[in-house]
C-alpha cells in the first residue's frame, strides 16, 4: 500500500501555491486599474452615484458620456476599460512574468485576439494567452539564439515577435476566445445555480482553509476576480468579490483572541485586528489559525454566515476590494448593497467570534501564544539555543556576519512588508546599523541574502530560491520571538567578528593567499571601464570571458551564467547586474573571483537599466561575502557616483573592496 509522506504533501502544497501565485501575480500588479474602473463605474453608469443625484439624467450630459450608457464596449470609459484595458494589462503582465518585456508585448498581442473573438471580458483568456505568448516566444528565440549575423538582431527580433504575435492573436480569435466564452458561461451558470439553490455559502468550506495555506491571493485574484467582473458587468455588482475579501471572519477571530487568548497571542491581537480590518492585510490572522488548526471551524462558520447574508440581501461589490480593508469594501459596494454588506461583515465577525470563543475557552493547551513562543520558553528554561539560533552563528563560531536580511511572503506586499518593518525596528534599536532588512515576494527572491525570514508554511518555497541563505521560520508576523533571537544572534555574531584590519575567513589562506594576508577577488585584468556589449546576453558573455581570461573559471562557466539568467534575473536594481553561474557549475570555478564591466550608455537588462555588470564566481560559500560587499557599495549613491567617475582599474577595485564608504 502506498503512503503519502509529509515531504510529498509539502511538495504538492508548494506546487499548488506556486501555481496560485502565478495566477494572482498577473492580476495583483494591475489592481489599481481595477479600482479605477470600479470607481468610474460607481460614479458614472446609469445607476451610479452621480446619476442617482440627477446630475446625469440627460443622456447628452458629460456624466452619461463618460459612463457610455447602453453600449457594452463603446460610447464612454466604462466599457472600453473592462473590455480592452484590463484584459490587455493582465495578458501583458503574464507574458512579462514568463519572458520579460518581449514576452509582455507578445502576450498583449495574443490577448487582443481572444478579446476580439469573445462576447465577454476576457480575463480568463488573458491569463491563458499572456503566459502562452511569453513562453512560446521564449522558446522560439532559443532556436536561433547566437546564430543571428551581427547587424540583423533588431530585424529578426522585431519581425519574429510581430509574426508570432499575429499567429497567436488569430488562434485566440478563432479558438481560445470562443472556448473561454463557453467556459465563462458555464461557470456563471454554476454560480447562479449555487445561488438559486442556496448553496453558495458552502464555498467557504474550501475557501477558508485554502486562505490560511497562503492561497488567498490565488483564490481572490486568480479565480473570483475574473468571474466576479463578468457578473458585475451584467448585473452591476457581484457577490463573488466578497467570498474571500470579507474582513468579518478575521476580525471575529482576533476579537476572540483579545478576550480569550493567552500570552503573546492575546497581547498582539488588538494590533493585528487593526491591520486586518482597516489595513486589509488578511494574512495577519493566518498564524492564529495555524497555531490552533481547530479554529478553522470558526473561520468556516463566519465565512458561510457572511456569504449567506449577502445572498439573502442580494448584495455585492462593483469591483474587487483590494486590499481587503473595510474602506476598500465600502468604496466598491454597489449603491443598493450597503445594508447587506454591513450585515454580512458584522454577522461573519459575530459567528466567528462565538465559535472561536468556545474553542479557546475549552482549550487546555498551556502554550503562551504559538509554537515559536513555546519553543522560546523551553529554551529559556533549559538554557539551550534553538536550531535557528545555532544556524545563525554556525557551529564553528567564525561564520561571516549576516548583513542582509529579506522577509519574504507570497506576494511581497502584505505580511512581508509588515514583518520586515517590525524586524527592522528591532535591529535598529539594537544599534546594528550595518544590517539591511528588506521585503520581497518569494517568486522574486535571488540567492543574494544572508538570512531569509518566512512563515513556516512558505519556508520550503523560499529554500528553493535561496539555498545558500540561513532560513528562519516564524508563526507570528507581529511579535514572533524569533525576531528577538535573530537580533541576539546578530549581536553575538557582530561581537565575534574579526577586529578592524583582520582579514575575514574568505580572504585568508585557503582562498589562495598566505595566512593573515588579504587576497583581492577582483584582478585588475578583470576590469573593463568601457564595455563593448549592447545587450544583456552580450554583457553576461563579456563579464564571463573576463573571468575566464584571468583563470578564475573554466570556459563552460560562461554558459552557466546564461543558464542562471534564464531562470532568475540577476539585475539587482541601482543600475547593477551580477550575473553568475548555477550551483551545478561550481565545479567549473577554480577560485573565487569578480569581474567588473562598466557601460556608461547603459544596458537594457530585462527592461531595467544596468550600467555596472559584475560577474561573480564563488567557490564554496565565499560568494555570499562578495555579494554583501557589493550590495553595500550600491546602496550608497556616493560610492556609485565614484564608480561612474573612476578612471583606472585600481580605483574600481579600491571602491568595491573598501570595508566602509
Amino acid at each position: 500500500m502506498s503512503t503519502t509522506t509529509p515531504a510529498h504533501r509539502t511538495g504538492v502544497r508548494v506546487r499548488v501555491q506556486q501555481f496560485g501565485t502565478f495566477l494572482s501575480n498577473m492580476v495583483m500588479p494591475n489592481i489599481g486599474a481595477f479600482i479605477a474602473w470600479g470607481l468610474i463605474t460607481a460614479l458614472f453608469i446609469e445607476t451610479g452615484w452621480l446619476t442617482s443625484m440627477a446630475i446625469g439624467e440627460d443622456p447628452g450630459s458629460w456624466v452619461a458620456k463618460i459612463g457610455g450608457w447602453g453600449d457594452f464596449a463603446g460610447g464612454g470609459i466604462v466599457g472600453p476599460m473592462i473590455v480592452y484595458l484590463l484584459p490587455v494589462l493582465i495578458g501583458a503582465t503574464g507574458g512579462r512574468i514568463v519572458y520579460d518585456t518581449r514576452g509582455g508585448v507578445v502576450g498583449a498581442i495574443a490577448t487582443m485576439g481572444v478579446i476580439a473573438g469573445s462576447e465577454v471580458p476576457m480575463f480568463l483568456g488573458a491569463m491563458i494567452m499572456g503566459p502562452l505568448g511569453g513562453w512560446s516566444m521564449k522558446r522560439i528565440d532559443a532556436l536561433w539564439d547566437g546564430k543571428i549575423r551581427p547587424g540583423f538582431e533588431m530585424l529578426v527580433n522585431n519581425f519574429s515577435a510581430g509574426i508570432w504575435g499575429g499567429i497567436l492573436a488569430s488562434v485566440g480569435f478563432f479558438a481560445v476566445g470562443p472556448a473561454v466564452t463557453r467556459f465563462s458561461e458555464l461557470a456563471e451558470t454554476v454560480v447562479d445555480t449555487l445561488v438559486d439553490a442556496g448553496l453558495l455559502p458552502l464555498t467557504s468550506i474550501l475557501i477558508e482553509p485554502a486562505k490560511v495555506l497562503f492561497l488567498n491571493n490565488a483564490i481572490n485574484h486568480g479565480v473570483l476576480t475574473p468571474l466576479g467582473t463578468n457578473q458585475a458587468l451584467e448585473d452591476g455588482k457581484s457577490v463573488l468579490f466578497l467570498l474571500e475579501a470579507n474582513p468579518g471572519p478575521g476580525l471575529g477571530l482576533l476579537l476572540a483572541f483579545m478576550v480569550f487568548g493567552k500570552g503573546l497571542a492575546r497581547a498582539s491581537a488588538p494590533g493585528a485586528a487593526i491591520i486586518h480590518f482597516l489595513g486589509g492585510i488578511h494574512e495577519i490572522y493566518f498564524p492564529y489559525v495555524l497555531m490552533k488548526p481547530k479554529l478553522i471551524l470558526a473561520m468556516i462558520g463566519g465565512g458561510m454566515t457572511g456569504v449567506f447574508i449577502n445572498v439573502a440581501f442580494d448584495s455585492g461589490l462593483r469591483a474587487p476590494a483590494a486590499p481587503g480593508s473595510i474602506f476598500a469594501v465600502y468604496a466598491q459596494t454597489a449603491s443598493d448593497s450597503y445594508l447587506g454588506v454591513t450585515l454580512s461583515v458584522l454577522g461573519a465577525a459575530t459567528v466567528t467570534f462565538l465559535i472561536a470563543a468556545v474553542l479557546l475557552k475549552t482549550d487546555r493547551s498551556d502554550d503562551e501564544a504559538d509554537l515559536a513562543t513555546a519553543t522560546s520558553a523551553m529554551e529559556s528554561m533549559k538554557g539551550k539555543r534553538s536550531v535557528a539560533s545555532s544556524a545563525l552563528v554556525g557551529s564553528s563560531g567564525d561564520a561571516p556576519a549576516i548583513t542582509s536580511i529579506v522577509f519574504a511572503c507570497d506576494a511581497g506586499m502584505g505580511s512581508s512588508a509588515m514583518g520586515a518593518s517590525v524586524l527592522r525596528r528591532k535591529i535598529d534599536a539594537a544599534g546594528l546599523t550595518d544590517v539591511t532588512v528588506v521585503n520581497q515576494a518569494i517568486a522574486n527572491l535571488t540567492d543574494t541574502y544572508g538570512l531569509v525570514v518566512t512563515h513556516r508554511d512558505l519556508t520550503a518555497r523560499a529554500e528553493q530560491r535561496t539555498p545558500s541563505a540561513v532560513h528562519v521560520s516564524v508563526d507570528d508576523f507581529m511579535g514572533s520571538p524569533r525576531y528577538d533571537e535573530i537580533v541576539e544572534m546578530l549581536q553575538e555574531s557582530d561581537r565575534g567578528a574579526p577586529a578592524s584590519g583582520a582579514a575575514p575567513a574568505s580572504d585568508t589562506a585557503g582562498a589562495g593567499g598566505a595566512a593573515g594576508t588579504k587576497v583581492s577577488a577582483l584582478e585588475l585584468g578583470a576590469v573593463a571601464l568601457d564595455g563593448t556589449a549592447t545587450t544583456r546576453d552580450g554583457a553576461i558573455t563579456e563579464a564571463g570571458e573576463l573571468l575566464v581570461t584571468t583563470g578564475a573559471v573554466e570556459a563552460s562557466y560562461v554558459e552557466a551564467m546564461h543558464e542562471r539568467e534564464r531562470s532568475v534575473s540577476t539585475h539587482m536594481g541601482n543600475l547593477l547586474a551580477i550575473p553568475h553561474g548555477t550551483n551545478e557549475a561550481k565545479s567549473a570555478i577554480r577560485r573565487t573571483a569578480l569581474s567588473f564591466v562598466r557601460y556608461p550608455e547603459g544596458i537594457d537588462w530585462n527592461g531595467k537599466r544596468a550600467e555596472f555588470v559584475i560577474g561573480i564566481a564563488g567557490a564554496g560559500q565565499d560568494h555570499l561575502d562578495l555579494l554583501r560587499r557589493i550590495a553595500a557599495v550600491f546602496v550608497d549613491e556616493g560610492r556609485v557616483e565614484r564608480l561612474r567617475a573612476a578612471r583606472t582599474a585600481e580605483e574600481v577595485r579600491d571602491l568595491l573592496e573598501a570595508e566602509h564608504g
